[in-house]
């Protein structure tokens, strides 16, 4: 059985530590896990007037969000919490009232900075939106992924043995978390 993974990655920068995250763990998880990044950047600044006949773009988005079987979350921190960017798509993702196309489904949060504290400060602020969501989030493993500036080989693999290891159980824990959720 195939299971499709939603990835929202927090930063739209080409070449951001986040998406070669995600990138990574689409290969590291296990093989039921089919991971896909889903963007962000070309959504529109939430406004309620647009619910009543929101654009394309934003019918597209909400569509492939709930095609989905889980979200996985890949995002850094910005002052403390998590991008502008990344909440415009909860937002987007959530209205009009009642038609969330992320309730429901099962979730896990990676947060990767090339600070020592790996993006807690967003990982934490990204769960208690995703608690009024009703998107129930995997607990543990915990993923803060710090000092994520040597963390990748020039194919953007994760070099470093332990953390490719940890990301590797992650994965498998989601997996399980998916399973869990979904009953």
């Amino acid at each position: 059985m195939s299971i499709d993974v939603a990835v929202i990655v927090g930063s739209l920068r080409k070449d951001s530590l986040n998406r070669k995250m995600a990138k990574a763990l689409a290969g590291l998880a296990p093989p039921a896990l089919k991971l896909e990044i889903v963007e962000i950047g070309q959504l529109p600044l939430y406004d309620q007037d647009s619910d009543a006949a929101p654009s394309q773009t934003v019918v597209d988005f909400k569509a492939r969000i709930a095609r989905a079987d889980a979200l996985l979350f890949v995002t850094p921190e910005y002052n403390r919490s998590i991008p502008g960017v990344l909440k415009n798509a909860l937002d987007v993702g959530s209205r009009p009232y009642g038609k969330s196309a992320w309730s429901g489904k099962p979730g896990a949060v990676v947060s990767v900075s090339p600070g020592a504290i790996g993006g807690f400060g967003a990982n934490h602020h990204l769960r208690q939106v995703l608690t009024f969501l009703n998107v129930p989030t995997l607990a543990q493993p915990e993923a803060y992924v710090g000092g994520a500036g040597d963390l990748f080989d020039a194919e953007g693999a994760i070099a470093k043995e332990a953390t490719r290891q940890f990301m590797t159980s992650f994965m498998a824990a989601f997996e399980s978390w998916i399973g869990k959720v979904k009953g």
